[in-house]
């Protein structure tokens, strides 16, 4: 039952709120790489949970949107969920102020950030990451640096994952 409540809070797509926003307006975004080894609902929760840490003092989370069996390697506008979030914000009446990401490797490898980045400043948006304690700013040196060292670590990720996936394969077939 608690699964099931958590569930239908946090279900994937727009999700609004009836009541006044007080401050900003975000649009939370997560992912998770796989369905069959990793729970959805946990997962979406500790990120969510994540962003809405981040975001509180500063206004409230009014859409979620979760992307479950979609590598971080796929564009986010080929991404469902990502790719939702991005034309609803194209087509709105600008309902949102921010997107906050609830982890950076979860949402990003390679240059996708700078790619959201530069998508967010077209659009009047903030982009915000637990990683920077708030909103992104590409003027901050430090900012800079610490994206540089998180894109690095995403795609090391990524490359120690296809290690261990074919050294496996190699060692069942030659055992």
């Amino acid at each position: 039952m608690l699964a099931q409540w958590i569930s239908s809070k946090n279900q994937a797509g727009a999700g609004s709120t009836d009541s006044p926003v007080n401050g900003l307006r975000f649009a939370f975004y997560g992912r998770t790489s796989t369905t069959r080894h990793q729970d959805r609902v946990s997962s979406q929760g500790w990120q969510r949970d994540i962003a809405e840490e981040l975001v509180a003092g500063h206004g409230q989370v009014v859409a979620t949107y979760f992307d479950a069996g979609t590598s971080r390697r796929v564009p986010w506008t080929q991404r469902p969920h990502a790719a939702r979030l991005m034309a609803e914000i194209v087509r709105s009446d600008q309902t949102i102020d921010a997107i906050v990401v609830g982890e950076y490797e979860r949402a990003f490898t390679g240059t996708q950030f700078a790619t959201l980045y530069t998508w967010c400043t077209r659009h009047g948006l903030q982009l915000w990451l637990p990683e920077t304690g708030g909103p992104v700013d590409l003027g901050n040196r430090d900012h800079r640096v610490l994206l540089a060292l998180l894109a690095t670590q995403s795609q090391r990720e990524v490359l120690r994952a296809r290690h261990r996936v074919l050294a496996a394969m190699h060692n069942q077939v030659t055992q």
